[in-house]
């Protein structure tokens, strides 16, 4: 990458990093494997840099997210990891509350299936339509619909058992 699209790039993840790692965390449901998803994102991103429509950039790293977090089952083989030659100088603060309901939440969000999650974390947290998450996730918005509807059921049940 030339230094000016390396120099760009740079910027942008330093500005929309933090905003894109909370949706990393909402779809993969801990730390370590939503730094994972990221990553690989902005790895995607940057090998595609020079074309991107800089408008469309963050659309484009969420959506690489939102397909690898919901196909990542379809996978078999071991992910590799590539050493680099130097780490970041720190992590990124996590900056989340460590209240009862919201670890209950965060509970019951990963034992939903990743599509489920993944529909809830566009349809809610990105605040898109049935018609916008279906064409991000290629399905109908009546599989949209349903999906919802079923992860909403099983938070709800979480949530009542524990209390």
């Amino acid at each position: 990458m030339e230094p000016a699209a390396e120099a760009e790039f740079t910027d942008f993840v330093a500005e929309r990093g933090p905003a894109l790692l909370r949706i990393a965390y909402a779809l993969a449901g801990n730390q370590a494997a939503a730094e994972d998803l990221l990553q690989t994102a902005l790895g995607k991103t940057a090998l595609r840099w020079r074309s991107l429509d800089r408008r469309g950039v963050e659309s484009y790293v969420k959506q690489v997210m939102y397909n690898d977090h919901a196909s990542w089952w379809r996978r078999r083989r071991n992910r590799q990891e590539t050493a680099m030659a130097s780490l970041p100088e720190t992590p990124l603060p996590d900056s989340s509350d460590e209240t009862a309901l919201k670890l209950l939440l965060l509970d019951a969000l990963r034992r939903l299936p990743p599509r489920q999650r993944a529909v809830l974390v566009l349809r809610y947290l990105e605040d898109l339509t049935e018609h916008q998450v279906a064409q991000r996730l290629g399905c109908s918005p009546g599989t949209v619909a349903s999906q919802a509807s079923r992860a909403l059921r099983k938070l709800r049940a979480t949530l009542e058992e524990s209390r």
